[in-house]
């Protein structure tokens, strides 16, 4: 694969071979982004567990301290008081079987987080074929099917990612924006390393991180030094 030639200016920032330690590569990310927009900082993590068991399964979902940089548009499935306190708390939509309809007659899916009350899953599930695919189903795991609608809106909006494993065992995840500059990219992605290595499943023999870098959009990879995760 070519690349241009900012990407290969960019690549001569990152020294071969080395793997950094946290602080040193978030710093280094953020020097490769040369793009004219405000590029996502990216973490991918590898995982030693086999995806295809159900018991080392590795899902779940965080609240980044410093958010991700993005706005989050909320869709909320709940009924009377559960879908008047999903309003109150700034959901972008809320509704029900009318909701349902939209997406599946007009394709529509202007919204980044479904949230539903465990009430309204029948409905919900419908969508299934829709929602899926596109990671959008709501799930007990990630806190997105809940009593407490509100809650889950307002978590949505302050930066609460969710983190599942790919088939090929590699989590992919934003830990927010280059514009917000090392230490807050850094916390963020502590308090997401925090989270993935808290999931690490009963199940797991040999070691549990394997490897992670860290990227912008359109930037190179800086490999980090797993064995100062200790997992």
């Amino acid at each position: 694969m070519k690349h241009g030639k900012k990407y290969n200016d960019s690549a001569k920032l990152i020294e071969a071979g080395k793997f950094y330690d946290v602080d040193e590569a978030v710093a280094v990310a953020v020097k490769t982004a040369t793009a004219k927009f405000d590029e996502t900082v990216e973490i991918h993590v590898r995982l030693g567990v086999d995806s295809r068991h159900a018991d080392q399964q590795v899902r779940g979902a965080v609240v980044l301290p410093n958010g991700t940089g993005k706005t989050i548009r909320t869709l909320v499935f709940a009924k009377g008081d559960k879908a008047d306190a999903a309003k109150e708390a700034g959901s972008d939509y809320v509704g029900a079987e009318e909701l349902v309809a939209k997406i599946q007659n007009e394709n529509w899916l202007d919204f980044d987080v479904v949230i539903a009350s465990p009430d309204m899953m029948g409905v919900v599930g419908r969508l299934g074929k829709v929602l899926g695919p596109r990671g959008l189903m709501p799930t007990p795991k990630a806190g997105t099917v809940t009593p407490d609608v509100a809650k889950a809106v307002v978590e949505a909006k302050a930066g609460k990612i969710e983190y599942r494993l790919d088939k090929t065992n590699i989590i992919h995840c934003p830990i927010g924006k280059v514009s917000f500059g090392p230490e807050k990219l850094q916390e963020n992605f502590d308090a997401l390393m925090n989270a993935i290595i808290k999931a690490k499943p009963a199940a797991t023999k040999g070691q549990y991180i394997k490897s992670c870098t860290i990227a912008t959009t359109m930037g190179p990879g800086v490999k980090l030094n797993v064995a100062k995760f200790g997992a």
